[in-house]
Order: structure tokens, then sequence, then C-alpha cells
């Protein structure tokens, strides 16, 4: 049976499993009972029903309607996946194109109801559709978790090993870091404070797990009490020293099937303090009756802005990985002319770079190597059954990122493959002129990380293109490669809690893609540091934590100004004197060659 076949065959057993149930309408989200942006296998349930291989996506079924909702990033793959199965591509964010809520409220009729399983549903984005669907009288059932109804064969929750991180890459205490977020819990007046966001636990305890692709975190829930705190965690997890240790800081580890009783159990009446974008509906059904605080997790705040030492570990790391590009590239450029190199080859041969240096733990994402018309998909991700050859002339993306003891990395290099074209190079230094722009500027303390969007997009705007992705994502430390609360994106809410402060880490990621061409993307991480202080206040300004040389036969020099000159050749010599002592051979001589000033 076809992949297209196999879908048709699954939405049918969904549509019967909701006329069981009474649903009308059922809704697929791309997440699990954590909101986790990749998903363990368990709760790839988008993935098993539609095909859809993308991290991000709705999927949306009635009797007669299946659609699936996604952004830009993902129109190009949707539309190749969706194929056959007679599930309609929504392009979420076009002007034509209504949102999951406003669809079902225009669409289903008065007294119908909309299907969700609770557990994988935002709270906030519960209070929304409830109100999306008073006017048009529809009602929202959050009891269902259609997955467990037809997939038959669904894997199993992971249950791989937590282990503890320690100094000197662990740079904050356990004690420390439940003493600031207590001290913000007493801020909201809250006697209790529920996260499920994992990556928020794993940083406060100081523990690290690899139960999600990628992230080096664990399934779990955590109930933070002024003087006590109860993590949820399934047996078998964590082995009985780890477990004293925590214990001696006052974290008492409880089964996780037991999370929903504890909430249950709490004294009436009692304040809670949740995340409504970072705890689901489901997980707080047994609350009722307990008075909620909504806010953002202080830890969300409190993790964002690295240390000192913890910045400087990053840049440890990032020597690491910049001396391990260095050495697939070496190898790469003398391969590739040979014939017969794909983009999976490129995935194989970087990752094993990355895992010949100390403190290398992992990829931080799915690497992506896209080459030509491929690039023009920003998150294409090659497979054995849809890759490319690199061959001929034209340009190659290189997407990718590991984790470290000492921190997470992501960046992405153009890379030229024979004679790439006077557009192409053209389009590399438009990119590359908003990667210098936003990496020079000067800002004040506190600004919204939006506002900063346009300093990136400004040269390609004048080059009369744009993109649709956002210039930047906050980025952990040793944790997931994309973090908030910060984002610099124009479409980013401008609230408080996403102002630029001192020790926030965050890509610096403009692109132009021309769909069926070619794309281009230039990264790097800058990390916010105090620049200068005057009678206006304090300012900030980005130190490039990445290191790894920009390819020139990309760039039409020619159009960079004196001033952009100069910040290439200094970030040039500033790679070369920090990566030469790590590499020797044809390593260290590529990087010569590839440092060499542009005139």
């Amino acid at each position: 049976m076809t992949l297209a076949a196999q879908a048709v065959a699954r939405i049918g057993r969904l549509r019967a499993a909701m006329k069981e149930a009474g649903l009308d309408a059922y809704v697929v989200l791309s997440a699990d009972p954590h909101l986790s942006e990749y998903l363990p296998d368990r709760w790839a349930f988008r993935e098993w029903l539609s095909g859809f291989g993308g991290s991000a996506g709705t999927l949306v079924v009635t009797a007669s309607f299946a659609g699936l909702w996604t952004d830009s990033r993902y129109w190009v793959q949707a539309q190749g996946d969706l194929d056959g199965t007679g599930i309609a591509l929504m392009r979420a964010g076009h002007p034509d194109v209504p949102g999951v809520s406003a669809w079902l409220a225009q669409n289903l009729q008065r007294g119908q109801t909309v299907g969700v399983d609770g557990h994988t549903l935002a709270l906030a984005t519960h209070a929304q559709w409830l109100q999306a669907f008073e006017a048009p009288g529809l009602a929202l059932d959050t009891r269902h978790d259609l997955a467990d109804a037809i997939w038959r064969d669904r894997p199993p929750a992971p249950r791989a090993p937590v282990a503890e991180h320690l100094p000197p890459h662990a740079c904050r205490t356990r004690r420390d870091n439940l003493a600031e977020v207590r001290q913000a819990m007493a801020g909201h007046g809250a006697d209790w404070h529920w996260l499920s966001a994992l990556d928020d636990i794993a940083w406060l305890l100081n523990l690290r797990g690899s139960d999600v692709d990628y992230n080096p975190v664990f399934l779990a829930h955590l109930l933070l009490g002024r003087d006590e705190a109860r993590l949820f965690i399934a047996q078998g997890k964590l082995d009985a020293g780890l477990s004293g240790r925590l214990a001696q800081d006052g974290v008492v580890v409880c089964d996780y099937a037991d999370a929903g009783a504890a909430l249950a159990a709490l004294p009436r009446p009692s304040t809670l303090l949740v995340d409504p974008a970072r705890v689901t509906h489901g997980a707080l059904e047994a609350g009722e009756g307990l008075t909620r605080v909504e806010a953002i997790n202080p830890s969300q705040l409190l993790k964002s802005r690295k240390t000192e030492q913890e910045l400087q570990n990053v840049r440890q790391a990032m020597e690491q990985d910049g001396a391990a590009l260095c050495e697939f590239f070496a190898w790469f450029e003398q391969a590739q002319p040979a014939g017969g190199m794909t983009e999976l080859a490129v995935d194989e041969h970087l990752t094993a770079a990355r895992a010949r240096r100390p403190g290398f733990v992992c990829p931080s994402f799915g690497t992506i190597a896209a080459f030509n018309a491929n690039a023009a998909m920003p998150h294409y991700h090659a497979t054995p059954a849809a890759h490319a050859m690199i061959e001929g002339d034209g340009l190659l993306l290189i997407d990718s990122g590991g984790q470290y003891l000492g921190g997470t990395t992501d960046i992405t290099r153009m890379v030229a493959i024979g004679h790439p074209t006077d557009e192409q190079r053209k389009d590399c230094a438009a990119v590359l002129k908003g990667m210098i722009a936003l990496s020079g500027l000067v800002f004040p303390e506190g600004i919204s990380s939006g506002a900063l969007d346009a300093v990136a997009r400004a040269p390609i705007w004048a080059a009369g293109a744009d993109y649709g992705h956002g210039t930047g994502h906050g980025v952990g430390y040793f944790m997931n490669v994309h973090e908030g609360p910060q984002s610099i994106s124009h479409r980013s809410a401008n609230l408080p809690n996403t102002a630029m402060r001192a020790g926030m880490i965050t890509s610096n990621e403009p692109g132009l893609y021309r769909d069926g061409k070619w794309g281009v993307r230039i990264e790097n991480l800058v990390a916010a540091r105090v620049e200068r202080e005057t009678e206006f206040g304090q300012f900030l300004a980005f130190e490039t934590l990445t290191l790894c040389p920009i390819d020139t036969r990309c760039i039409e020099t020619s159009l960079l100004t004196d001033a952009e000159r100069a910040w290439l050749n200094a970030y040039h010599a500033e790679v070369r004197k920090r990566l030469e002592p790590l590499l020797e051979g044809n390593a260290l001589r590529w990087l010569s060659e590839r440092t060499a000033p542009i005139r």
C-alpha cells in the first residue's frame, strides 16, 4: 500500500472513531502532553495519519473534509507529502486562509462538537477556542485521545535514563535555581507552581535526558511548592544515587502517572502559578477549584539569560564545533568533485566530525543539506527516498548544530558547488549584508526582540526580496535549540517577556528563497552583551559566538560596503585565531584559504 493510500485508510478509521465518539470534527495537533517542539514517536499522530513529516502542522477532519494547516516553511514539502491523500493543504498565514478555530466556526453548524485531545491542547489555545466557538454555538470536547482508538501499534512512551548535568558545565546549582523560581512565585502570590515544559524542568533541576530527539530532556511534570517539590517521572529513569541527591535538595520523586492525583489533592484554597502557553488544558483538569495565576514560567526568563561562566563554556563549545566544521568542509571539498556525493552524505560525515570532538552529545536538530531548488524549502530534509545529488553548478545550504555539555550550536553556511551564477551570488550578498547589519547593531536593553527584525531584512528588502521565517530564535545552554522568550521576528508578540536582555543567546539567520530555484540562509549565534551605559540607559550589542568561515565564493563581494568588508575580514581573522590551535593538515589548510581577507 502506498503512503497516500495508507493516509486515506487511516483518515477513514479516524472518521469512524469520531462518529462513535459523537464528534463532528476532530483536531490533531503537533503536540504531546508537554507541548514539545520535537515529538516522541508516541505522539506523532498527525504524521501517522497524514504522512506529512514537517515538525509543525494541525490536521482537521470532518465527515466530508480533511485539511492540514502549516506555515510557509513547509508549503512545498506538504504539497508533495499530501499528494493523493485527499487532505487539503491549508497555507497558514496566507491572508485568504482562516485559522483553524475560525475555519471550524465558519464551516460547522450550530450544536456540532469539535473534539481534540485536551492533553495536547495548550491552556491558552483552549481559552481562545472556547471564545471562538461561543458565537457560532459549537461545543468543544477535550476528552478523547482517538490515537488510542485507531493506532493499533502506537509506540510506547520513551523510557531512557536521566543523568545529572554537573560542574564545570553546570554553572548554577539546583538549590539556587529552585530558590530563584520560588522568589518569582512569591511575587505572583502563588502557593504552588505547575510545570510541564520539559526544558524548564530539566534546567531547574540540573538534569538531562534523551526522550525527545535532539533536545536533552525527559518526560516529566513538576509541582513546586514553597517548601517542597515533586518530580513526576516514569519509574526506573532515575538511579538511586540521583534520587537521593534530589531528595537532599527537597525534590521528591513520584510516579509520572500520579501527577493528576497530586494536583487534585492540593488544599483548597491554594493559588497555582501556570504558564498558559506551556501547560495543557488536560493536565490542569485535576486542579479544578484552585485559584490560577497565569504568567510566563519564571524559569523561561531565568535560563534565557546565560551567566558569564555559561557564556565562556559556550565559547569553548563553539571552538570545538568550528573545528569539526573545518574538518568536514576540508573533506567535502576534496570528495565532492569526484562525483557520487548526495545530500544524505553531508549529515553522515558532519555528525561524525562533531562526534570526534570533546563534550559532543548529539545533533541539536536534524541536519538540513539542501542543494539548489531543495534549499528553497527552509525546512527541507533529505530522505533515502527523496534527495538530490550534489553535482554541477549552484549553491548547497547546510544548516546543522550540536549539543555539547557546555552549550548548544546552530549554524547555516552556503557552499559554492562548481560556479554559482551571478544571481545566486547577489542573493548571498544580500543575505550576508542583512546578517552583518544585525551583528553590528547597538540597541537599548529591554527593547522588544521583534523590533530588531527590520535591521536584518532591510538589505534584502532593498534587493526586492523577503523571507517568510523569523530572523532569530533563542538558543538554550545544552538545552533546546529553539528557546524563548525572545524571538527576532516582526510577527512575534510585542510583550514585556520578549524584551532583549543581556546574556541571551539568539540566532541571526536572514534568508532569501526562490521557489524551484535555490535558497540562501547564513546563520551565526550571537550573545547580547552590555556595550555601554549612558544617561539614556544601558545599551547592548551582539557578540558573535559561531566560529566558521563564510564561503566568499558564494558572495558577490562588489556589493559589500567598506564597512561590511571590514566586518567580514575581522570575523575571519577571529575564526582563524581561535580555530588554528585545534586543527592540522587539510583542515588547517582549508581554514587558512577560506579566511583569507577580501579586498
